[in-house]
């Protein structure tokens, strides 16, 4: 920026005056601005339940019963009796129950994010003025 003043005052026993100005300059902004973010996340769940349950019964019975008579004579008499009982029993019982849960999840997330600012500002500007006064007139100009 440059300035320039002028100051022509004559003879300071004369009215006569003369004043000039001049201004001038140029400006240069500059804005730069990033702004840059980013990140990421991942969640993991898991949950399993199991139950289990055995039943095992196995019986197995036998029974026997008996029973024999015979009878002699000496005058050829002879009489038996045969009276006999069997019992067999077998079983066997098995159950089994199986019963299972789960529930399982992941989630992921990633994000960026990036802002960008770039500005430029230029200016000039020029200015001027001017008094002249002789005897009382006088004159103002400005550019």
């Amino acid at each position: 920026m440059s300035d320039i003043d002028s100051y022509d005052g004559g003879d300071t026993g004369h009215g006569d005056v003369d004043y000039g100005h001049y201004s001038a300059g140029q400006e240069h902004d500059a804005l730069d601005q990033l702004h840059q973010a980013q990140g990421s996340e991942h969640d993991a769940q898991s949950q399993f339940g199991v139950y289990e349950n055995d039943h095992h019964a196995q019986e197995s019975t036998d029974f026997s019963t008996g029973n024999h008579v015979e009878y002699d004579q000496p005058a050829a008499v002879h009489y038996e009796a045969d009276n006999y009982t069997n019992y067999s029993h077998d079983a066997s019982e098995d159950d089994h129950v199986f019963a299972a849960e789960g529930s399982q999840s992941t989630h992921s997330a990633e994000f960026s994010e990036l802002d960008a600012l770039q500005q430029r500002f230029d200016a000039a500007f020029a200015e001027g003025t001017e008094y002249h006064a002789d005897g009382g007139a006088g004159e103002i100009a400005a550019k």
